[in-house]
């Protein structure tokens, strides 16, 4: 059985880019990122940042795409934590 490499990478790029959607989605919910490490996504986002640079340069379309969806998602948490953190408690009931 021969699996074609592209189709293997996109569906391993598909399990880890997704594995960020429930993380974004419980942030934006509850409006807090308490739990949420500012140095963890903050490397972590530096690494995909490097990654998706490293797709672009060998020209690898599972690679580029994954990272840069994962980059997306990755700094829309961090985004969160910032803009949720600076929110006054009381404005938290919109």
């Amino acid at each position: 059985m021969q699996i074609d490499t592209d189709m293997l990478g996109f569906a391993a790029a598909s399990c880890t880019t997704c594995s960020f959607i429930p993380q974004v989605w419980l942030v934006w919910r509850q409006r807090a990122a308490a739990g949420i490490s500012i140095g963890m996504y903050s490397i972590f986002s530096l690494g995909v940042f490097l990654w998706l640079c490293y797709g672009v340069m060998i020209t690898a379309w599972p690679i580029i795409i994954a990272n840069a969806l994962t980059l997306l998602l990755a700094l829309s948490v961090l985004g969160m934590k910032w803009h949720f953190e600076r929110v006054a408690p009381e404005d938290r009931s919109v």
